[in-house]
């Protein structure tokens, strides 16, 4: 406020007036992008939830599927492995 009480023409006024514009647009920009990350945390975690309960009722389901669901996490490590080291290798 100090700065509008020293303003002497109307061009310093616009001047101030179009700073704090822009300093406002910058923050509710910051504060959109944190909403937006936000919301993508939430529905990974809903997936990620909806997933665990799928696997925890398919292990507790009987012996054949324990052996698929072995089978498949098994493979899906596999799958991690060759995946980070493919990448790793691209990196270098």
């Amino acid at each position: 406020m100090a700065d509008w009480a020293r303003a002497q023409s109307p061009g310093a006024v616009e001047e101030i007036l179009d700073r704090e514009n822009k300093r406002m647009a910058d923050t509710l920009a910051s504060k959109v992008t944190r909403l937006k990350s936000d919301s993508d945390f939430t529905s990974v975690t809903g997936l990620l939830t909806g997933s665990v309960k799928r696997f925890s009722t398919m292990a507790r389901s009987g012996r054949d599927n324990r052996k698929l669901l072995c089978g498949v996490a098994m493979g899906l490590i596999v799958v991690f492995f060759i995946l980070s080291y493919l990448l790793s290798r691209a990196r270098t």
